[in-house]
């Protein structure tokens, strides 16, 4: 049998005192397809960079095929040092190589390769990081948060870029559409050990639930059978005392289990301060208008929102969002036609930058903004160490500095902040930045239980379909189209798919948003069918029908309670063939789109 090409075994590391991972395993076959899950503070990260070579564990081994290529994508990519992006992207490629490959990928993620590295915007770093990792044609790609910082037209590009390439793959994603769509297996980092699931994302959350729901009846199991000995030896018969050392032991071995069970970290208590209630229009944009030089950044926008209303705003880096979420709110004057803020609107807005505080406040300082250790929530005082573990703070953090928190702590920083505030109208910049599964979970409940209204610029497809009720999309020249429902509704509507535009541009407002405008769906279709599409139009509507009774074959047999213990290869093969099957008829029902937007458009 094959060697592994990765398996880390046993790993340990103690971190801050305590274990941050405690006898983890990593085991990747050639061409896996594995995501690595766990809460925020998990150790995810660092289990990805003792994979990668970079941190050395304090115990446990790490076998690497030799000759194997790993490519790695960090959090934060280093670029110092580094004349051009182009330089830094083909740091890794093999002497002698030349640098196309790393100029090709720069083009396709919309960079020229003569940028400046300290003048990269966080997107425009993160592509260039990405080029870099995946320019050598690795056999291995190790990507911590890949979509952090990226635009819908460029996530879209890179899930391609990743299905059409052979490496094997673990990911680390907060981006459960993209987690979904890539993954074939699953990791599951928890206090510090693994456990291992032959299956994509899709049915992780699920598994998990189960596994802690399961956890919690043991608990609860063995505090009853501790009970009843504690019972025993106070009330039983005490003549026979070997048999009462017995119990005795058995009641401290009992304990001691109970003592040093790990509990799993709580959720955290998401909601927002409400300020009172305005009036039932938040706001009325008439044909407003916004251009800078000679770029209109929005043209004719015609928009009403009521209290209560979800509205989302998507589009490539560039087009324009952050002016348009100012223009809506009055923070900035609309070139031409009228705006009409409704009476009492206290807005909140949950920025995208998470370094826009000093490095060196405290935890506890950037809460309260200082000389004091209280907050005033929904009208009434809140000590901040409370308040700190509303969102999972444990109180020694009350005086650790900003500089050290990490990008998961900084997120869930950022987002009390902004849910401290008294609003009606709550706007928030990408803010599943950096979230784990879980805060996502309780966000999305919380807006749910949000009383006012709620403008969303996201690019987390599935948030997006989760949480609003109408889309804002950019359309090139200024102009925007509204549609109702989710990111997959709009998808529908417009039957289209989201290209990506090569080589940036400043964004000409002056304030660059990450990259240049594109437009955010692809150009409509003039064509008609050929004869080879014609004949696979007709035939893809049977074929999805025999993968539908595949697909259901297998979800029957996968539904057999007793098939993993049973026969742990037939549970696997059968896995493995329904995710073939899945993303087979899912790519079918793409083609089946495309085509008959050709058709519908082309008049054949």
């Amino acid at each position: 049998m094959a060697p592994p090409l990765l398996q880390l075994s046993a790993i340990r590391l103690t971190f801050g005192g305590r274990n941050l991972l405690d006898g983890a395993d990593l085991i990747v076959e050639p061409g896996e397809r594995i995501c690595l899950v766990g809460r925020n503070g998990s150790g995810k990260s660092t289990l990805l960079a003792v994979a990668a070579g970079l941190v050395e564990p304090d115990a446990g081994t790490r076998f690497l095929q030799p000759g194997a290529r790993i490519g790695v994508l960090g959090q934060e990519p280093d670029m110092r040092g580094f004349a051009t992006s182009l330089a830094f992207a083909a740091a890794d490629l093999p002497p002698g190589a030349g640098d196309h490959a790393a100029r090709f990928l720069l083009h396709e993620l919309g960079l020229s390769g003569e940028e400046d590295p300290r003048a990269l915007s966080g997107g425009e770093a993160r592509r260039a990081a990405l080029a870099r990792a995946l320019a050598p044609e690795p056999d291995l790609l190790l990507l911590d948060e890949p979509t952090n910082h990226l635009d819908l037209p460029a996530i879209e590009w890179l899930e391609a870029e990743l299905n059409r390439r052979a490496a094997a793959l673990v990911l680390i994603s907060h981006d459960r559409r993209f987690l979904e769509k890539l993954s074939r297996a699953t990791i599951w980092l928890d206090r510090g050990t693994t456990r291992r699931i032959e299956k994509g994302f899709a049915a992780f959350e699920a598994f998990r639930d189960a596994a802690l729901a399961e956890e919690e009846a043991a608990q609860h199991k063995l505090g009853r059978r501790i009970a009843n000995e504690e019972h025993w030896l106070r009330y039983g018969v005490t003549a026979r005392r070997k048999r009462n050392e017995r119990r005795l032991a058995r009641l401290h071995a009992l304990r001691r289990q109970q003592r040093e069970h790990v509990r799993v970290a709580g959720k955290p208590e998401l909601r927002a301060s409400e300020a009172e209630k305005g009036g039932k229009l938040v706001l009325e944009a008439e044909r407003i208008g916004k251009r800078f030089d000679h770029r209109a950044i929005v043209r004719d926008l015609s928009l009403r929102l009521f209290t209560g209303d979800r509205i989302g705003i998507v589009g490539a880096n560039g087009a324009g969002k952050t002016t348009l979420v100012a223009l809506l709110t009055g923070e900035m004057a609309p070139d031409s036609g009228n705006l009409r803020l409704g009476a009492g609107l206290a807005v909140a807005r949950l920025e995208q930058k998470r370094d826009s505080l000093a490095p060196d406040t405290t935890l506890a300082d950037a809460l309260t903004g200082g000389g004091t250790d209280t907050l005033i929530i929904d009208g009434k005082p809140k000590n901040v160490i409370g308040y700190m573990k509303d969102f999972l703070f444990p109180p020694e953090k009350a005086r650790t500095p900003l500089r050290v928190l990490s990008g998961g702590e900084r997120a869930r920083l950022m987002l009390a902040r902004a849910l401290a505030r008294p609003s009606n109208l709550l706007v928030l910049d990408e803010p599943t930045n950096d979230l784990d599964l879980e805060t996502l979970d309780m966000l999305e409940e919380m807006l749910a239980a949000y009383s006012g209204t709620v403008i969303l610029i996201s690019h987390d497809r599935d948030f997006l379909d989760r949480t609003v009720e109408r889309v804002l999309v950019p359309e090139g020249d200024g102009r925007w189209t509204i549609y109702a429902g989710g990111y997959s509704d709009m998808l529908v509507q417009r039957r289209a798919e989201i290209p990506v535009r090569k080589v940036p541009a400043r964004a000409a407002d002056g304030a660059r948003e990450d990259e240049a405008p594109r437009a955010l769906a692809g150009e409509r279709v003039g064509r008609k069918l050929t004869l080879s599409e014609k004949n696979h139009l007709e035939a893809i509507p049977q074929s999805i029908e025999k993968l539908e009774v595949v697909i259901g074959k297998l979800k029957t047999r996968l539904a057999d309670p007793d098939l993993y213990s049973r026969d742990r290869k037939a549970f696997d093969e059968a896995g493995a063939l329904l995710a073939r099957a899945e993303g087979e008829r899912a790519r079918l029902e793409e083609r089946w789109l495309e085509l008959e937007l050709i058709r519908e458009q082309g008049g054949a």
